[in-house]
């Protein structure tokens, strides 16, 4: 198996302290993470976490992070770190990490990102326009249109829009945007989860789906036709159904995703059922990518507090994605 590279993202957050805790646990897969070595070590020292810190180049031999070792491809802080304290400054050295794990998966000397959780406004801050992973991982890749799905057990939710305000969501969904996004979903349940036929379920975007117009056309007029023409196509697509009653358990049953209209429409269902123990996973990209399903939570940054749940999920998820992903 190729590495497979953790970006532990902000280095005030608890990212670090995460990619610690992973390196004290049994080796299993081969991983490596992209960041500072010093700031790994010291936080190491902080937490009182007997880990060795290895150098490691992906032209080298796998690495063999876990039995408390943890091989690090190395890139300089701007500033030293400072746990609870995000510095503007640090913003550009957060996305040099993904720039390195992103060109070593696109040309093939890793198998999978696996992504720590970031400070955007922190970005924003330092002058980079910066809206969220999925979205600059689908420039860094040239990928016109990439799917946020979240994932836990017994259920995945993917978007039509992400990182958008609420009063722009309506605009934003158009029949190009909700037919990529489902054809996306589609493709990738197969290639990367393996899914022969795909059960998807889609929201409508209104209360009730637009309860036959009075609430709403956006149902009448752009869902519902692009849901008949891929249905037409083969795929098993069900909708546009009423958010507010699709996440019962009877209607789930025997579905493989949920395709959600806007973020606060399904994520919060999902991680009511699941966090801690979710990932976030971009579909569309020429290179497997899963994220924790949590933010920095720079107040815990340093105290040992720290939950690993996420992260170890999403690089098993990740290991087993580039394990079934065909050509």
């Amino acid at each position: 198996m190729k590495p497979l590279l953790i970006t532990p993202g902000e280095p005030a957050g608890i990212g670090p302290d995460l990619t610690l805790t992973l390196a004290l646990e049994p080796q299993s897969l081969p991983w490596a993470a992209v960041a500072d070595p010093g700031l790994l070590r010291r936080r190491a020292q902080a937490l009182g976490l007997a880990v060795a810190i290895h150098p490691w180049q992906p032209d080298q031999d796998p690495p063999a992070s876990g039995d408390g070792r943890l091989d690090v491809l190395p890139l300089p802080l701007a500033q030293r770190e400072h746990p609870g304290r995000p510095d503007p400054a640090n913003a550009g050295y957060v996305l040099r990490c993904l720039d390195q794990a992103v060109d070593a998966c696109l040309q093939g000397r890793a198998g999978a990102l696996i992504t720590g959780p970031i400070h955007k406004g922190v970005i924003n801050q330092a002058g980079i326009p910066f809206t969220g992973h999925t979205e600059y991982l689908a420039q860094r890749a040239g990928c016109e249109q990439v799917v946020m799905m979240l994932a836990t057990e017994g259920l995945r939710v993917a978007l039509t829009t992400t990182h958008l305000p609420l009063a722009q969501v309506p605009g934003a969904i158009t029949r190009k945007r909700l037919r990529g996004t489902l054809e996306i979903l589609h493709h990738d349940l197969q290639r990367r989860f393996g899914i022969d036929r795909p059960r998807i379920l889609v929201c409508g975007l209104n209360p009730h789906a637009g309860e036959d117009g009075h609430l709403g056309r956006e149902e009448i007029d752009i869902i519902q036709p692009v849901l008949d023409d891929l249905k037409a196509q083969g795929m098993a697509l069900h909708g546009p159904l009423p958010a507010d009653t699709l996440f019962t358990p009877r209607v789930l049953e025997g579905a493989d995703a949920v395709l959600a209209m806007y973020h606060d429409q399904g994520l919060p269902v999902l991680k009511y059922k699941g966090f801690g123990r979710a990932i976030n996973v971009t579909l569309g990209l020429p290179l497997v990518r899963t994220s924790v399903d949590h933010g920095t939570a720079c107040e815990l940054a340093g105290s040992g507090r720290a939950d690993a749940s996420s992260l170890r999920l999403a690089l098993t998820t990740a290991a087993e994605m580039a394990a079934r992903t065909t050509p």
